[in-house]
């Protein structure tokens, strides 16, 4: 009996063993391998991102890390050393940067100067991002997109972006291809409006002011919203600005109810783990709103917090990249081009009519 229950308790131990050194789906994680290598080749990428943006402008930050990420995860000599030995840095920074890059994004908001919108716009921007996330939400699933895109696309168009589809993957532990196909299209249509919102600045018939307002409150990301309103003057700037920054403060809110969503679910499955109801990323992401509204920080500190931010985004994002598989990719390609085009037309026909009713 004594040879018996040690035979068994030996199998349970190695069975427990053999689990902990499998990865999420099954696969083995890489022996011995820190984050230190992965952590460095993903700042290898953000460098590389931040030249490719300086030389063409127009080619967002967060948008060039992406596909370096997808690129370095096919590039021959460099796709085994992605798949094992920097693998797990590549997650850290996917997963662990973007919620330190999400909570310095609370530093860009002052709810002064969301209060100084008034009522009838903060109505507006409310009406918009509903509009925006439920029915993108349920286009993508009537399209049948798998695993999370529908929520990720809807919260990455209505909300901020790729900061927005961050902190929701974050707490819904999404998987890192449905997270970067998300990031993906939200950024490349996002970057389509840099291109096409100032040519309709005229012929739609809106003032400078207007045309700041449509585009704050129909682009998806803050770095794209500045590129698009300053071809209309520092007016339109700052009001495109001040109604985006409306829209991150959604963040929170947004956040806590997929948690409470998760936690409902999670009452009919005994193993599910329940997220807290607010995630410390969240909670970090308020404190700066309210370090932002004291005004206590110079602006100097606000730059260098407004840089962190970029990068470690950018970090995070080529860690997502770098997780992608071209060929699965390619099953979804057309469902997600076509969530992403209709997604993109609704948010900018929602928000010019609610500058038209506001103004």
């Amino acid at each position: 009996m004594t040879a018996l229950a040690g035979s068994r308790a030996h199998g349970i131990t190695a069975r427990g063993k053999a689990l902990r050194a499998r990865g999420r789906g099954g696969r083995p994680r890489p022996g011995g391998a820190g984050p230190v290598p992965g952590l460095l080749l993903a700042a290898a990428g953000v460098g590389m991102a931040w030249l490719v943006h300086h030389a063409l402008p127009d080619v967002p930050m967060l948008t060039a890390a992406v596909v370096l990420g997808i690129a370095a995860a096919h590039t021959p000599w460099l796709r085994t050393r992605v798949r094992g030995r920097c693998r797990p840095g590549l997650t850290l920074a996917a997963r662990r940067l973007m919620r330190a890059g999400v909570v310095l994004l609370g530093l860009k908001l002052s709810l002064a100067d969301v209060l100084g919108l008034g009522w009838a716009t903060v109505a507006m921007v409310l009406a918009v991002v509903a509009a925006t996330f439920l029915g993108t939400w349920w286009l993508g699933r009537r399209l049948g997109l798998p695993g999370d895109q529908p929520l990720l696309i809807a919260t990455g168009y209505s909300i901020c972006g790729a900061s927005a589809i961050g902190a929701v993957s974050a707490v819904r532990d999404s998987e890192e291809e449905d997270v970067v196909t998300s990031v993906a299209v939200v950024t490349l249509c996002g970057t389509l409006a840099i291109a096409v919102l100032p040519l309709l600045h005229g012929p739609l018939g809106l003032t400078d002011a207007g045309f700041g307002r449509w585009v704050g409150a129909g682009v998806h990301d803050v770095g794209q919203v500045v590129a698009t309103a300053q071809t209309a003057g520092a007016g339109a700037l700052g009001e495109a600005v001040l109604v985006k920054l409306m829209r991150v403060a959604l963040l929170a809110p947004l956040v806590a109810g997929v948690v409470v969503s998760a936690r409902r679910r999670g009452r009919t499955a005994a193993s599910a783990r329940r997220p807290p109801l607010v995630p410390l990323f969240v909670v970090g992401f308020l404190a700066m709103v309210a370090v932002r509204t004291t005004e206590v920080l110079p602006a100097t500190a606000l730059t260098a917090a407004g840089t962190a931010q970029e990068l470690l985004l950018a970090a995070a994002l080529f860690g997502l990249g770098s997780a992608v598989h071209l060929p699965s990719l390619t099953r979804t390609g057309l469902r997600v081009a076509a969530v992403g085009l209709t997604a993109w037309v609704l948010i900018a026909a929602a928000s010019y009519a609610g500058v038209l009713v506001t103004t």
